[in-house]
């Protein structure tokens, strides 16, 4: 069963994207936009769920699509930072990958 966590930051910022009138019926999908070596780079998007994904609950009552049996997905971590920058972080710990860079 693959994992997604949220923080509460991030939690907040998605469900105002996500409650939307032209977001309606549709989850946040993380993807990865590029892997070298043992980890990947993340992005985030509005989507719909293929054949080709999995939709995987978390306990902030965000559903996540992700694609089916990709490690690098599996297990992330989605925060949002307001220091130094504002914006969202997308971490994997289970890969190793502590977003040092």
């Amino acid at each position: 069963m693959m994992t997604v966590k949220i923080s509460r930051n991030a939690a907040k910022i998605l469900k105002l994207e996500l409650d939307k009138l032209e977001n309606e019926g549709k989850k946040l999908r993380v993807y990865v936009t590029h892997s070298h070596g043992d980890h990947a780079h993340y992005g985030m998007g509005i989507d719909d769920p293929t054949d080709k994904d999995i939709v995987v609950s978390t306990d902030k009552d965000i559903d996540v699509i992700l694609e089916k049996d990709n490690k690098f997905l599996d297990g992330i971590r989605i925060d949002y930072f307001y220091v130094p920058e504002e914006g969202f972080a997308i971490t994997n710990p289970s890969q190793g990958n502590h977003g040092d860079h």
